[in-house]
């Protein structure tokens, strides 16, 4: 790509804090790709935000994720405006998951349930997914070739996966819908339930006291389900403490619910726009694993994670001063020209595809391995 003044690229930080930025992918894009070639590492300074540095290359996100020691995760894991922020600082965390947890405490929290999610003992799902699976698909059948695609099934199946891993009852879905709708739309008039910080925390509180009546439940009476685990985790022989408890329920009902939904209506948005790739996948359904690499990768779901440097480095030529905060863009990532070959074609055959969807090293998604590509679009995230 041919460089470009800087002025140019002055006020393509935007990119990186606007929800409406986000909304038009093709200008997201062509930004983040004039990023990738003059300012791979971008100082964004906007009213509102802390200032942070932008990581857009694949392998500038691949090494920060590698040096975990040195990049933590802490409680500025995602970008947040400075209100809440310091409301943070002055009242402490509302939610203490995976992702804001680093070295030894991330690795024993995350010991919790790695154990449960080892292929044998996840294998045992599979005949609930797949009947799930097909009620979902005769749902939607079933309403004549019409129907509300991101609503009906996007939204409704990867729910009831996830309810059904954690073992929420059914009838409390619609609840958990809202709630995390509310959670990551804070910023969305359509879902939000207000603008200010309190409005926040207070959707946070209404999840804790949900999972909080579970976690009384399964610790007087276990099942087999990942709630019992949760809820009778120990650290270092003591029970996990409230905070942690319920945020480890947060995370799984959210993150692995919400990054699939939009993976599964972005991913036949794409197709629909690539009909000779919606034709091949008609003809070879055993084409779908490598497709749901290609959708993962074209729609990245989490757009970005935040580090905190804890001593001085270097990304790419660029000085980092201990405290600096960095961005992990994974959809500019998952775009990078060194890495993809043509990575603005949607390619549903596309091998290798070592995209960053999921993340890399010690927080790369708790979900992702035991259950392969099948597995990928059902508990997306990061932990």
């Amino acid at each position: 790509m041919t460089a470009i003044d800087d002025t140019i690229i002055a006020d393509h930080g935007e990119i990186f804090v606007s929800a409406q930025a986000y909304a038009d992918p093709d200008t997201w894009h062509r930004k983040a790709a004039e990023l990738r070639a003059n300012a791979p590492v971008f100082r964004v300074d906007r009213p509102g935000f802390r200032p942070f540095f932008a990581i857009t290359r694949h392998a500038d996100v691949m090494a920060i994720e590698r040096r975990s020691d040195v990049f933590v995760n802490g409680l500025t894991s995602v970008l947040q405006e400075n209100t809440v922020l310091d409301a943070q600082d002055t009242l402490g965390p509302a939610v203490k998951s995976l992702i804001n947890m680093d070295g030894t405490e991330h690795r024993e929290h995350r010991a919790t349930t790695s154990d449960w999610f080892t292929p044998s003992k996840v294998k045992r799902l599979t005949d609930q997914v797949e009947l799930l699976a097909t009620n979902a698909v005769t749902k939607m059948i079933g309403t004549g070739g019409d129907c509300d695609f991101v609503s009906d099934l996007a939204l409704a199946y990867p729910l009831r996966v996830i309810m059904t891993i954690l073992g929420v009852p059914e009838d409390d879905e619609p609840l958990m819908l809202r709630l995390t709708q509310e959670m990551f739309g804070s910023r969305d008039p359509e879902f939000s339930r207000g603008a200010d910080v309190a409005d926040s925390v207070a959707v946070v509180k209404d999840f804790m006291r949900y999972f909080w009546r579970i976690v009384d439940h399964r610790r007087s009476e276990p099942t087999g389900d990942l709630a019992s685990v949760i809820s009778n985790a120990t650290i270092n022989g003591e029970a996990m403490g409230r905070l942690e408890t319920m945020s480890y329920f947060i995370l799984v009902a959210t993150a692995g619910h919400d990054t699939t939904s939009n993976a599964i209506a972005g991913g036949l948005d794409a197709l629909l726009d690539h009909p000779q790739q919606m034709d091949a996948l008609r003809e070879d359904p055993a084409r779908l694993g490598l497709a749901v690499d290609e959708i993962i990768r074209w729609t990245s779901p989490v757009k970005h994670f935040m580090r905190t440097a804890t001593d001085d480095a270097e990304v790419a030529g660029q000085k980092i001063a201990k405290g600096d905060w960095l961005m992990l863009s994974y959809p500019s990532g998952n775009r990078d020209e060194a890495v993809f070959e043509d990575p603005f074609r949607y390619n549903i055959q596309r091998t290798p595809n070592k995209h960053v969807a999921f993340g890399y090293g010690a927080h790369v998604c708790l979900g992702q391995e035991p259950l392969g590509h099948v597995t990928h679009h059902r508990l997306g995230g990061h932990g």
